[in-house]
């Protein structure tokens, strides 16, 4: 079943309530690394409940719902995210619930055999007050549905990286079971956990959630350049190059100007990008 362009773009998505608490906040930080020294007291903020903090990407799954592109004949085997941004309307909390508006704001044709592009936006309220929290940007890219015959285009442009040496370099490294974990924060998707599934995507084994190297990332900047103070970040885009493997390690290089953070993230057993163009936006 192919792509029915017209359909995907005047489907509306009722909003959604979702509810997390101080225990998701810190399995979700689990899931991207914090907590690997008990003895590191500026990461034991994020996942004991002492002082709690909440890393930012922690956006991308308080409001996880993977429904949205059910029955849209998306061949879900050939899909991978492409890109991610979030943008902080004001600090997370750590516990709240929360609503949550999505649409399709685009979609374009790449031609047979060259795949399709989905851009999805969601919007994320306070249900309490109303107030607005984060606004999350994604580009799906579904490597077997182009040449249904909609319009060309393509995601939205890369930021570009600076050219001289990195400010600074943050290697991290990933568990072999952290897909597992990061999985219990949301994103269900068997490509992350199921031998079989992955090789019908042709990967030799199940690769991390692209989110989860995208957490580590976020991770890295707390870490390198924000002195843990993750309410600093304002906004975080990345898009994906390539997948990692749970176990590999991996290496964040940063460059600061300014409000503006650039980076970008390899992994060090393959020397292979994972993701680029990355931009972080801090508070004055």
């Amino acid at each position: 079943m192919a792509i029915n362009y017209d359909k995907l773009m005047s489907m509306k998505h009722p909003v959604k309530e979702f509810t997390y608490s101080g225990r998701e906040t810190m399995l979700y930080a689990l899931g991207i690394g914090f907590g690997a020294d008990p003895m590191d007291r500026q990461e034991l903020s994020f996942v004991y409940e002492k002082e709690l903090k909440v890393c930012p990407t922690q956006a991308t799954v308080i409001a996880w719902d993977d429904s949205m592109l059910t029955g849209s004949g998306i061949n879900f085997v050939m899909v991978v995210h492409g890109e991610q941004k979030i943008t902080l309307h004001r600090p997370l909390p750590t516990a709240a619930t929360v609503t949550s508006n999505v649409r399709i704001t685009d979609i374009f044709d790449k031609g047979e055999g060259k795949g399709a592009i989905l851009l999805t936006e969601a919007v994320i309220r306070d249900k309490a007050t109303g107030e607005l929290l984060c606004t999350n940007q994604s580009t799906v890219f579904a490597r077997g549905d182009g040449g249904f015959g909609g319009p060309k285009g393509n995601g939205p442009a890369p930021h570009a990286l600076p050219e001289r040496k990195p400010d600074a370099v943050c290697d991290l490294s990933t568990r072999p079971d952290q897909a597992f974990i990061y999985a219990l924060s949301g994103d269900r998707n068997p490509l992350h956990r199921d031998p079989d599934f992955a090789a019908a995507a042709g990967f030799p084994r199940p690769i991390l959630h692209g989110l989860c190297t995208y957490g580590h990332a976020c991770r890295a900047v707390v870490k390198s350049l924000c002195n843990y103070q993750p309410e600093r970040i304002t906004d975080f885009a990345g898009r994906f190059s390539a997948p990692v493997f749970p176990g590999e390690t991996i290496r964040t290089e940063l460059w600061q100007d300014g409000r503006v953070i650039s980076f970008r993230c390899f992994v060090v057993e393959r020397n292979l990008m994972v993701i680029n163009n990355g931009k972080v936006t801090l508070s004055s």
